[in-house]
């Protein structure tokens, strides 16, 4: 190993380390930073889930318990089908961590290749080692990613873990001075994007490529040059396909793809906010989930303060200079902040959702222009970075007490920045000529920045916490051969910590939370909520059911005739807040009651997941026997009698299904779009045999498997072209 390669190799582990002791420093400030919201009613209760399917040998493309959420692979933010996310799973969950700590594994884990990949773009521009570890540091621990994307939506962190890799190797693919095989350096890292979970990093992604490929063809007035990358993307586009084919067939019909104006105008970046990525306790009104304008501290413009400061530095010293290096960069920048500005279109929603990317830039233009600063004395004051700091702070100060915008957090937070700011002042003019100190103060001035804001303001202010507690790993008191219909009030007012202090969730289970306990719910945490059960049962994102539906359901539909019957529903919560009680009360019973609600068990044995059901007065019953129930699959003995049979599936419908009796293919249809159907031949017995294979997931593994054998192959040649070759 040649040295220029044990240097990149140190200093990339140099930024993941960086980044593992700034989560460890977060945890240790606040054991449950990253254990918030999503984490809490989604991402962990689905990742214990994913964790059972490895041990069990199932791939984890559906859940049994939960019909909302129980398509996980259509889901699309769990990463299935990232090899990466899988590992990571199965890793932590092999070690006896409770809940918080499960959270902060997860996060921490991919805060760490976030940076290392950060650290490789900027060394791959021919960087500093110094520069490139903090481009890996703002970019891995900026106020975006910390504040949401760490410690709430775990797709978001995902995807976004490989943007940095995916942008670097796009670029080692633009570069006509390597192999011919450089088309396939950004198979793996888009790959690994696109089944992070995210779609809006999907959207950064090729935002980012449009931008390469337009500044390559410019540069060198020829297309030849964009063909490496464009093979090698489209190979990880189809190494991923499996995961993007099956998010298009999912939202299909859902209630993601009903439009919602509202939706596009929240969260918007608002113009009055940026001088927040100089004092992030500058606070303004943002939009938030309920279309409300409400102060909001700027925490996810926080990017250490080193960034604007090194770029309005190198503007003053070398503008022209600069502006020749990074005008692309900048141009990229203005787009990103305009975009995160805008309201969206279509199932796009939220555009502060793009300030990740514009964190990376931002930082990417900063690195250039700290390479750019001349060593030494610097005659003009504002070109040295610790003055300049130091006067930015001072005049946002000044202006925020000027336009009362401080908000709560403004003390201390705002007198360590001074006093940060003064101290690398104050090294500037005592050590003019040490290059060591140059170098690592952006840095280090970053880690401390960034450190003080996330302990002086609260990193995830805006989203609900909830005190669930190791007890949701118990069954008790509900009852595993049971199926759940739980109305509860909206998750993020009834229960969040603000309004119940004692653990909650033990009786009512909200969100994705009965897959800790491998209970079987209708209910389930679903941003999608996809045709069939979410849609006609008005499930909110959280799980909670609409509750006029619900009245409707327990009212009407309660008997053994009813609705709930035949879908399987034989137990029914209802939380505290709510007086419903399940018809007729001949045909139910209360189970048991406790502080957080009452628990109705419909009388008698618990319904069978398969069973022959005469839904239309047309087919008799038939035996049904010797029933085997899998994540992806099940099967039963049937035999009918001298009409055919109707097979109810106790599971929700997704179109896909496949069934098989004797050799013999049978359509798969569905009572109401809720559940499987299967119409059995006269006079027939055999092993039915239900599976799910839909197209999207033939077409998927298809094309995964023709990329990957292309990469693969092209790979071993490359391993076998001459040295000078691999030396390039």
């Amino acid at each position: 190993m040649n040295r220029a390669r044990r240097a990149t190799i140190i200093g990339a582990i140099a930024a993941g380390s960086f980044a593992i002791a700034f989560g460890l420093l977060l945890l240790t400030h606040d054991p449950l930073v990253y254990w918030n919201d999503d984490y809490e009613l989604s991402i962990l209760p689905v990742c214990a889930d994913i964790a059972r399917a490895w041990d069990h040998g199932e791939f984890p493309l559906l859940s049994p318990y939960s019909w909302i959420c129980g398509n996980l692979a259509g889901e699309f933010q769990y990463g299935v089908f990232s090899i990466f996310i899988n590992a990571l799973i199965i890793c932590i969950w092999k070690f006896p961590l409770v809940f918080s700590e499960q959270a902060a594994a997860l996060a921490i884990t991919q805060l760490a290749v976030l940076a290392a990949g950060g650290f490789m773009l900027g060394h791959g521009r021919n960087l500093s080692i110094a520069h490139s570890v903090l481009i890996g540091l703002v970019a891995s621990v900026n106020g975006w990613i910390v504040c949401w994307g760490a410690t709430d939506w775990f797709g978001a962190l995902g995807a976004f873990t490989w943007l940095p890799w995916a942008w670097w190797a796009a670029e080692r693919s633009l570069d006509c001075r390597g192999s011919r095989w450089r088309f396939l350096w950004p198979v793996p890292f888009v790959y690994l994007l696109v089944t992070g979970g995210f779609p809006y990093t999907v959207l950064m992604l090729v935002l980012v490529l449009i931008w390469l490929t337009t500044r390559a063809v410019y540069e060198t007035r020829t297309l030849r040059t964009i063909f490496p990358l464009l093979c090698g993307t489209a190979l990880g586009f189809g190494l991923s396909a499996p995961a993007w084919l099956a998010l298009l067939d999912y939202v299909h019909g859902s209630a993601r793809q009903l439009p919602d104006s509202a939706a596009h105008f929240q969260w918007l970046v608002p113009p009055n906010a940026w001088p927040a990525l100089i004092l992030p306790c500058w606070t303004v009104k943002w939009a938030d989930f309920s279309s409300r304008m409400m102060p909001h501290a700027g925490t996810e413009l926080a990017c250490g303060l080193v960034p604007p400061v090194a770029l309005i530095a190198g503007v003053v010293a070398k503008g022209r200079l600069l502006w020749r290096n990074v005008r692309w960069e900048l141009g990229l920048l203005l787009v990103v902040l305009l975009l995160a500005m805008m309201p969206t279109a279509g199932v796009f929603r939220w555009s502060f959702r793009w300030l990740p990317l514009f964190h990376l830039i931002l930082v990417l233009c900063a690195a250039e222009a700290l390479r750019l600063l001349p060593a030494g004395e610097i005659a003009r004051p504002l070109a040295r970075p610790g003055f300049l700091a130091l006067v930015l702070v001072a005049i946002t100060a000044a202006t925020m007490r000027w336009l009362e915008v401080g908000g709560t957090y403004a003390l201390p937070l705002t007198w360590i920045f001074l006093s940060i700011a003064l101290v690398w002042m104050a090294i500037e003019l005592a050590w003019p000529k040490s290059t060591l100190l140059r170098d690592w103060m952006p840095t280090a001035v970053g880690f401390a920045a960034l450190l003080t804001t996330y302990f002086c303001i609260p990193p995830n202010s805006g989203v609900p916490k909830y005190n669930f507690s190791q007890n949701l790993l118990n069954l008790a008191p509900l009852d595993s051969a049971r199926l759940y219909l739980s109305i509860y009030p909206p998750p993020e007012s009834a229960y969040r910590i603000e309004a119940r202090h004692d653990p909650v969730g033990q009786t009512v289970r909200p969100g994705s939370g009965p897959m800790w306990a491998r209970l079987r719910f209708i209910n389930g945490y679903s941003p999608i909520r996809p045709a069939g059960v979410a849609r006609q049962f008005a499930s909110a994102i959280h799980g909670e059911i609409d509750l006029s539906t619900a009245s409707w359901l327990l009212s009407n539909e309660g008997s053994s005739a009813g609705l709930l019957s035949r879908i399987g529903i034989d137990g029914i919560i209802v939380a505290r807040e709510f007086s419903f009680v399940p018809q007729p009360a001949s045909e139910w019973m209360l189970a048991v009651e406790t502080d957080e609600g009452r628990v109705f068990h419909r009388r008698g044995d618990p319904i069978p997941t398969i069973r022959a059901l005469d839904l239309d007065g047309k087919h008799p019953t038939a035996s049904v026997k010797d029933v085997l129930e899998s994540r992806n699959s099940c099967s039963a003995s049937v035999v009918t009698g001298d009409q055919p049979a109707l097979i109810t599936f106790s599971r929700p419908f997704f179109r896909g299904y496949q069934a098989r009796i004797g050799g013999r293919q049978l359509a798969v249809n569905s009572y109401r779009e809720l559940t499987p159907v299967v119409e059995v031949p006269a006079k027939t017995s055999g092993r039915l045999v239900v599976r799910y294979r839909p197209a999207w997931l033939v077409i998927g593994v298809t094309l995964a498997i023709l990329s990957g054998s292309i990469w693969l192959v092209s790979l071993l040649l490359a391993a076998r072209s001459p040295a000078p070759g691999r030396a390039q």
